[in-house]
Order: C-alpha cells, then structure tokens, then sequence
C-alpha cells in the first residue's frame, strides 16, 4: 500500500468542489472564506501546489488538497488518501473513483441550493421581481447542482 501523489485531484478544481469561491482570478494564490472558522476573506489557497493558509490566525494550514482534506473531514492519512484516489494498493490504484467533494459536502451544497431556490421562487410568487444578480446566484446554484449530478451518477 502507498500514497501517490500524482493522483491527488487538480487543486483548483478539488477547492471549487469544496464550493470554495476565489476572490481574485489571476495569480496562484487565491483568497477564499476560511472553512475552518467561518471568516470571510481569510483563507489563501496555492491553485497550483493545492497549500492553504488561513490569514486570519485560527491556524489552519496544510501543503496540499491531501492535507485540506483530512483536515476539513477529520480523517486520517490513509483514509483521506484513498478517498482523493491517491493511494495505491499492490500496485494499482485503488478502485474507488475519486470525487473532488465528500457525498456529505455534496448533501450540504443541495440544501443551501434547494434553500436559494425556494426562497427566490416564494419571493417571485408574491410579486417580488429578482434583480440581475438574483438571477446570476440562482445560476450558479443551478451550475453547482448540475456539477454534483457528474459528480455523483
């Protein structure tokens, strides 16, 4: 048994999977919410190398998507290696396809999109019109769900 790590999920890709929003758009270090203390604007992430820190001192930090990942679902090692995909078992890879979000993640991203969407529906239904930005968010929710649908056939 063995962790490989050429098979961990693109970063960039694993941390919006996570339902993480980058703030900027260039450079490799993005700023996002801090998953581990709910502070707005705190966390960078390394698009490339996966490395997260929290800028506002609750200590979160890791080197990689690996290290995020056992650190945001409480896991060890082996468990969240094979979870990434990255663990390799008498010289195969595991046979569990990788997912760049947790089914429990997945669940929790449904219900704030479901929640979104019935709240905007009661809202059009009493004569309340959806600005530009209304119907942008509730684009992207429908984006993110369809994105969970891939994910998980």
């Amino acid at each position: 048994m063995a962790f490989d790590r050429n098979r961990l999920p693109d970063p960039a890709a694993y941390y919006e999977g996570q339902g993480l929003k980058f703030h900027e758009r260039k450079g490799k270090w993005r700023t996002t919410a801090c998953t581990f203390h709910g502070g707005s604007d705190s966390m960078r992430i390394n698009t490339v190398s996966g490395a997260f820190v929290c800028m506002a001192g609750c200590g979160a930090r890791g080197g990689d998507v690996l290290a995020y990942h056992m650190a945001a679902y409480g896991q060890g090692f082996a468990a969240a290696a094979k979870e990434l995909g990255a663990w390799v078992e008498g010289g195969k890879p595991t046979t569990q396809r990788p997912t760049p979000i947790s089914a429990r993640a997945a669940l929790e991203i449904l219900h704030a999109e479901a929640m979104l969407a019935a709240i905007a529906a009661g809202n059009v239904a009493h004569g309340v019109a959806l600005t530009d930005a209304d119907r942008a968010r509730l684009m992207t929710a429908a984006g993110r769900i369809t994105r969970i649908l891939e994910v998980f056939p």
